[in-house]
């Protein structure tokens, strides 16, 4: 389950993990941020806000997940992953390597920090 707000004045999504990711929660942002970025070119960034990284439902919702992540990766960035999950630190050292956003990892007491890096 994710819950996720669009800052449409600064193109900013931000995502909210609260559960397991279903299937259906990539097909929800994709409904609002793809108007978006048909309109605006692209996202200024994303921001995941996440504790811990709650896994999937199943294995249909992480290939859909793998999914949103090559149809939209080009059209963000930066990415901003805040987490005190060791799996920031791997997502931030990992992503650079197959995605085209700039990603860095904030620790969950820095969370402050994230928007404003995000929003340059």
């Amino acid at each position: 389950m994710v819950s996720f707000d669009l800052d449409k004045q600064n193109g900013v999504l931000i995502l909210r993990p609260s559960g397991p990711l279903a299937a259906g929660d990539f097909t929800q942002v994709a409904a609002v941020v793809d108007p978006f970025i048909g309109s605006h070119g692209k996202l200024e960034a994303l921001i995941i806000e996440a504790a811990h990284f709650p896994g999937w439902e199943n294995f249909g919702a992480a290939v859909q997940h793998l999914r949103f992540i090559r149809d939209h990766h080009k059209d963000v960035a930066k990415i901003a992953i805040v987490t005190d999950s060791p799996l920031g630190s791997v997502a931030e050292h990992i992503g650079s390597h197959f995605i085209a956003a700039e990603v860095r990892h904030f620790p969950a007491a820095q969370a402050a920090e994230a928007r404003p890096w995000a929003a340059v």
